[in-house]
């Protein structure tokens, strides 16, 4: 965990992107959204986002490992989740009729209290490309990693395409 950050002013940011496609399997158990690390991430100055996590957990293969989806709050506060994803097209027999995202608390069960999810939302496609752009407020601390995921009801394999994932963390009285 990053030492003396909250001695920064200001907000601490990490901005995830991720533009490698990435093959989501359709049903209900919703998959986390893998983001690259070191020089492809957009920002993280407060080393939230690292290969070698809080608990030691060193993640090897980013594309394979659940771990790489995770941000893991510098600081206590108020933080805002931002997150923007992009979906393949729908296409022929089977092709998806609803698209889910969701922000969790713990999505890997590390902590006490795990899977503790947010702003789920199902939306049906859309004439033209599906993207999609979502936020919301909530309390974080260190120790309880955050996580986007996604499904689709489709009957096979989408590619999500494009995807960002963000937090700011605001100090909370």
């Amino acid at each position: 965990m990053p030492t003396n950050l909250s001695a920064d002013p200001g907000v601490q940011v990490c901005s995830l992107k991720v533009d490698t496609p990435q093959a989501v399997s359709p049903g209900t158990t919703y998959q986390i959204v893998k983001f690259p690390f070191g020089a492809k991430e957009s920002t993280d100055r407060f080393e939230m986002h690292q290969a070698t996590q809080p608990d030691g957990y060193v993640v090897e293969d980013w594309e394979k490992d659940d771990r790489s989806g995770l941000i893991w709050p510098s600081k206590a506060g108020w933080g805002h989740l931002y997150a923007m994803i992009q979906w393949g097209e729908p296409s022929g027999v089977g092709a998806y009729t609803e698209l889910r995202d969701q922000y969790v608390r713990d999505p890997l069960g590390l902590t006490p209290n795990p899977n503790d999810t947010t702003a789920t939302e199902h939306r049906a496609p859309t004439p033209g490309g599906q993207y999609f752009v979502k936020n919301h407020g909530l309390f974080v601390t260190p120790g309880t990693p955050l996580a986007l995921r996604v499904t689709h009801n489709a009957a096979l394999p989408v590619a999500l395409k494009l995807a960002e994932f963000k937090l700011v963390i605001h100090d909370a009285a």
